[in-house]
């Protein structure tokens, strides 16, 4: 069962990670209900590749690696990480601040 959770995951992030690249080289988005509101496609694709970073970090350092206490603070890290994530999609969905020089 280990296996296949950890065959899961790499396909996951390997998925996420491709769809971030995508943006950012090409403006590209997986078509949906969200692609609409994507004002900054390439910022997404940073904050998809961020996630996916803290993502893998909190599995593959976190709960997959054991039910050890010593694992807790890279799961944390992992989450921390993954959350700004988040946060670097959420601002690709807002226009860019235009500054005066």
């Amino acid at each position: 069962m280990h296996e296949a959770l950890v065959a899961a995951g790499l396909v996951v992030l390997t998925a996420g990670a491709v769809c971030g690249a995508a943006a950012i080289i090409t403006g590209w988005i997986l078509p949906g209900p969200g692609r609409a509101k994507v004002l900054r496609p390439k910022v997404w694709g940073y904050g998809t590749l961020i996630g996916m970073a803290g993502f893998g970090t909190f599995l593959f350092l976190g709960p997959l690696r054991g039910p050890d206490i010593r694992n807790a603070p890279f799961a944390l890290t992992g989450m921390a990480v993954a959350f700004f994530g988040l946060y670097v999609q959420r601002q690709a969905m807002k226009p860019a601040t235009k500054t005066s020089s």
